[in-house]
């Protein structure tokens, strides 16, 4: 009997997915990674066993994420069409990759997925499989199998005895790990519809609060968030104090209709506290310490690198050399940067430096000023003289 790992989230799909596998001849191990979903797996466990697994393996991923996945697409600043910032979209090389580590360890010939062949997940997946080890069989039932319909799967699920709550029916297709919350689908669908209040998960009531403006001071150290508020954080502690102080005042909103890669324009809505206030404090920081043209050339190399991203490139040569190259520009990315909050919305109201580029002496118009000003001519006349008439 072949065996086969399936990347296995705990919901209708994966665990209709495990039945579905075993009866066409595959052992099937049902293989979690914790990337800060906030779910108790227990339950999800119980569930996949009950469906057949023979075996029901748990990663816990969070610190793997952060240093290896987020901090590096946080220096490089990347933000897909200028506003997502690739919660989902990076979760999945990590997942995808600890996958081939486990079918490895269980000496398996095939790994399996549950996502659709209308979204990005799908190719995210199959292309670090491939990149990692081509000679994997991968399955995708979800694209393959005859049920036309969630109200299909469910009756299946009730057939065989699979433990599925079949009546919380939520409308909303949600998916959510430590960097961001992703929901699509349901009354999302019509990109002119408001989202509903229910549609958020972390920010949901932020509308109803009274809230005071709160500064809050990130400091980074070559490009890694270290601190906040003047205290040393580890990674995870950081990021869920901000997503938690972030969620409160309602940041981190995104209503968009983006480009997926495989065509097709698609409505989703994301929540994303800490990373919007980090990405934020973070561009802000190189302003100050990046030279124009080293700032201006790393603006677009982070278009491309959030592309990389989001076309599930993460295991290829060009990402690995385009972390290299962010890589040295962050080496004076170090300061604080403080952030006002209000409700809504954030932006910088400071930011220092040990290797800031800012010159009082030179941007200021008061007697302190040493900037001559009679060379903007000659400078001026050299800079038009190719447009001359």
């Amino acid at each position: 009997m072949k065996k086969v790992i399936l990347a296995y989230s705990g919901g209708l799909d994966t665990s209709v997915a495990i039945k579905w596998l075993k009866d066409r001849g595959y052992e099937v191990v049902a293989y979690m990674a914790d990337v800060g979903q906030e779910k108790t797996p227990r339950a999800a466990i119980d569930r996949a066993k009950k469906a057949g697994a023979s075996k029901v393996i748990v990663r816990d991923l969070k610190k793997k994420f952060i240093t290896d996945y987020l901090w590096p697409a946080l220096k490089a600043g990347a933000v897909y069409e200028g506003r997502y910032v690739l919660a989902t979209a990076l979760s999945r090389p990590l997942i995808a990759a600890e996958q081939v580590a486990v079918a490895h360890q269980e000496k398996a010939t095939a790994v399996a997925h549950g996502c659709t062949g209308k979204g990005n997940d799908q190719v995210r997946f199959e292309v670090t499989i491939q990149a990692l080890d081509s000679s994997l069989e991968i399955l995708a039932p979800v694209r393959e199998w005859e049920f036309r319909s969630r109200e299909e799967e469910i009756q299946y699920a009730l057939r065989h005895h699979i433990p599925i709550d079949s009546t919380k029916k939520s409308p909303f297709s949600i998916d959510k790990n430590i960097w961001g919350v992703s929901v699509e689908a349901g009354v999302l669908e019509d990109p002119n519809t408001e989202p509903p209040a229910e549609s958020f998960q972390w920010t949901r009531g932020a509308e109803t609060r009274n809230l005071k403006e709160r500064v809050v001071e990130i400091g980074f150290k070559k490009g890694a968030p270290v601190s906040l508020n003047g205290k040393r954080r580890e990674p995870l502690a950081l990021i869920k104090e901000l997503n938690e102080l972030g969620a409160a005042y309602g940041i981190g909103r995104m209503d968009m209709i983006e480009n997926r890669l495989v065509g097709i324009k698609s409505r989703e809505t994301y929540e994303a506290p800490a990373a919007t206030l980090l990405l934020q404090a973070h561009r802000d920081l190189e302003s100050l310490t990046l030279d124009r043209e080293l700032f201006h050339f790393k603006e677009g190399l982070s278009q491309k690198y959030a592309e990389l991203v989001y076309y599930g490139l993460w295991f290829t040569p060009l990402r690995r050399a385009l972390d290299a190259f962010i890589e040295s520009t962050q080496k004076k990315v170090t300061g604080s940067v403080r952030v006002k909050l209000r409700k809504y919305s954030s932006h910088v109201v400071g930011r220092k430096s040990p290797y800031s580029l800012y010159k009082e002496s030179l941007a200021t118009y008061s007697e302190k000023d040493k900037f001559d000003q009679r060379l903007a001519k000659g400078f001026i006349d050299l800079w038009a003289l190719p447009y001359r008439k």
